[in-house]
């Protein structure tokens, strides 16, 4: 071969291997060797490339010169890796070859998944008050036409089916346009101890009906931060409710501001806020996947607080936004601690160029 050939292959941004008419390898790049190993040159191809479907593309392609596409299936050792395979035939001096190139769509593969398990879980999560309304509309028609008592509940659980539909679509509007925000850093002066004081005055009846103590520990001096102060404001709602609800009656919830002060994690100066409860608390087994979308640890007890799966997912997106870090702690018996961390200033954190 070449050295020409040669030189053309290894300046391929792509992995790309090249098979000679005697079935053995006659070149390979540098991102073809991470990928597949070292000592490529002169194998023959079925012992590197061991998946049935490539080699009969391969082998087609040798045949006939159409070019063919197949997958090919391997592990970078943290997560499964699929690449779209693509053979071209080409010919070389002594006779045909076959010119293999990997594009990675890995991440192609998985938003693909992504967006099908969350079709399938909004469905799942849609159908079953849809079925409830239904069903109490065709016993309302029915048997419990002139039940006026049966009338009264069926309608009071109907109005509680279609308040939650209604909150799953308002939190679905809202991930969908914090996602379409999501790379617009906020730049409003909001005074977080006002914020946050402001917080749990509105959740005051709230936790005097679960028997929650709320427990404000927030400077008496204005300390102001760049946010968008109603996304702001839907985080810590979103943190003290949730301890609220499900701490259990005689808990207290405390809502700590402590900074500013230099984060490494934000490589700036910044400040935590802390939602700390002493309720029942949780395995940490679940920590990796609370923000994820209708993950819930206690499915039913969820939907019964009316919960839609999707709050943490929507208080990770605000935090994304504003450059923050959501950090969550929790041991079984002992409570839990969700931690925010926000930078003071708009500009790029430190040590990165504007």
């Amino acid at each position: 071969m070449h050295a020409e050939a040669r030189d053309l292959i290894a300046a391929m941004p792509l992995p790309a291997v090249l098979i000679r008419w005697d079935e053995r390898i006659d070149a390979a790049n540098a991102e073809a060797v991470a990928l597949l190993g070292e000592g490529l040159v002169e194998r023959h191809f079925i012992t590197v490339l061991r998946q049935p479907v490539l080699l009969d593309a391969i082998e087609g392609t040798m045949r006939d010169g159409a070019p063919r596409k197949t997958r090919y299936l391997t592990s970078d050792g943290r997560q499964d890796t699929t690449f779209d395979v693509s053979c071209r035939a080409v010919a070389l001096s002594k006779g045909p070859g076959v010119l293999l190139t990997f594009a990675d769509v890995t991440q192609m593969e998985q938003a693909g998944q992504m967006r099908r398990d969350f079709v399938a879980n909004v469905s799942h999560e849609l159908r079953t008050p849809l079925t409830a309304l239904l069903g109490f509309i065709e016993t309302l028609r029915g048997p419990a036409r002139e039940d006026a008592a049966a009338r009264e509940r069926f309608l009071e659980i109907m109005g509680n089916e279609a308040g939650r539909m209604e909150r799953l679509v308002g939190d679905l509007l809202s991930l969908s346009r914090l996602e379409a925000e999501e790379r617009v850093r906020p730049t409003h002066p909001v005074d977080l101890p006002d914020l946050l004081s402001s917080v749990l005055s509105s959740l005051a009846p709230v936790a005097a009906e679960a028997g929650v103590t709320l427990i404000p520990e927030l400077p008496e001096t204005p300390l102001e931060i760049a946010g968008d102060p109603d996304q702001l404001r839907q985080v810590f709602v979103n943190l003290v409710e949730n301890a609220v609800k499900y701490s259990g009656k005689g808990a207290q919830v405390t809502l700590r501001l402590s900074g500013p002060a230099y984060h490494p994690r934000l490589r700036a100066d910044g400040v935590e806020v802390e939602v700390i409860d002493t309720g029942p608390g949780f395995d940490p087994l679940h920590i990796p996947r609370l923000t994820e979308r209708f993950y819930r640890v206690d499915s039913h007890r969820s939907r019964e607080m009316g919960g839609t799966g999707l709050g943490l997912a929507i208080v990770k997106h605000i935090v994304n936004r504003h450059r923050g870090r959501l950090r969550i702690e929790s041991t079984p018996g002992k409570g839990s601690t969700f931690k925010v961390i926000l930078p003071l200033r708009a500009g790029p954190p430190r040590g990165e160029e504007a």
